[in-house]
């Protein structure tokens, strides 16, 4: 299941995955997974990692009854926040022999954006340091060099960038870094207009040019981000509030004018251009990853298109 998504990435067939946060609690919701069965267009789904350092179910756990409920493959979000790599490295070893083995590393949000505010970051490193573990223990050996007692089967290691930088060079170096420590794909932060994603397309095919591979060969590839914008407020939260994220000032004023009128008229602007951007995006590339806060009806909506 798994090695054929990989396949599938890699190949140029579309790809499409959504994000699934786990609802807070002691258990997965049964509606929760009654929805994602009902997202039939999903070839996989993304299960976050406490975003925004709001406190969830754990992530592994969570992933692992997601991939056993829905029969579909599930990758594992993990940051360097919460855990250290001794933490990071027992818990990817662990969860290996029961299926669960492809993960996106990510750094992490900070805490003062969540609400946990007397926890304490740990941030050993950032998620190149991940991306490290994951190689180690596909080779047989523990991040400190000790070779492992049996060999994992193969763990899939995916990683996050920016689909913005008022530094166009900064992005094509963390770009270049993220390739190079052997990701399969690179997730891109929400992108809002064609332009970003045309930028994001060549940045990737410059750094798999660098680092020999060729065009048949088996490059990392760009998963675009894509979050529809409902809100006059959600436009100001990416614009003010989330780094690497780029929302064009058109946005935000069609957003305000409509937010002045009513909730439908907002709601019906928002729709608009989201639907609008989504079929741009769907004609320069066609690997995207959904992202809707758990509007899991929003989605539906999209993948019909």
């Amino acid at each position: 299941m798994l090695d054929s998504l990989i396949t599938h990435i890699h190949s140029n067939k579309p790809f499409l995955s959504l994000e699934v946060t786990p609802n807070l609690g002691a258990n997965l919701s049964s509606s929760l997974i009654s929805e994602l069965k009902d997202c039939t267009k999903a070839h996989a789904f993304v299960c976050t990692d406490s975003p925004l350092a709001r406190l969830k179910p754990s992530s592994l756990l969570s992933s692992l009854k997601l991939q056993n409920a829905l029969g579909k493959p599930v990758i594992c979000t993990l940051s360097m926040r919460d855990r250290n790599s001794i933490a990071l490295s027992a818990e990817i070893l662990a969860i290996n022999e029961l299926g669960v083995r492809a993960f996106l590393s990510l750094t992490g949000d900070p805490i003062k954006l969540g609400d946990c505010a007397d926890s304490k970051g740990v941030f050993e490193s950032n998620s190149l340091k991940l991306a490290q573990i994951i190689s180690q223990l596909n080779a047989g050996y523990a991040l400190s060099g000790k070779p492992l007692d049996s060999a994992v089967q193969r763990i899939y290691n995916f990683s996050t960038i920016s689909s913005y930088a008022q530094n166009p060079k900064t992005l094509e170096s963390k770009i270049q870094k993220k390739i190079t420590s052997g990701c399969e794909a690179l997730f891109s932060q929400p992108v809002y207009s064609p332009e970003s994603a045309e930028m994001l397309l060549q940045n990737i095919q410059r750094a798999n040019a660098s680092t020999g591979k060729s065009a048949q060969g088996k490059s990392a590839q760009l998963i675009l981000g894509f979050f529809p914008v409902m809100s006059y407020k959600a436009a100001l939260f990416l614009r003010d509030k989330l780094p690497g994220v780029f929302i064009p000032d058109d946005w935000v004023e069609r957003l305000q004018k409509a937010s002045q009128i009513g909730k439908d008229e907002e709601h019906k602007v928002g729709l608009d251009l989201s639907l609008q951007l989504f079929k741009a995006l769907q004609k320069i590339h066609n690997k995207i990853h959904f992202m809707s806060s758990n509007n899991f009806a929003l989605f539906k909506q999209f993948a019909d298109i």
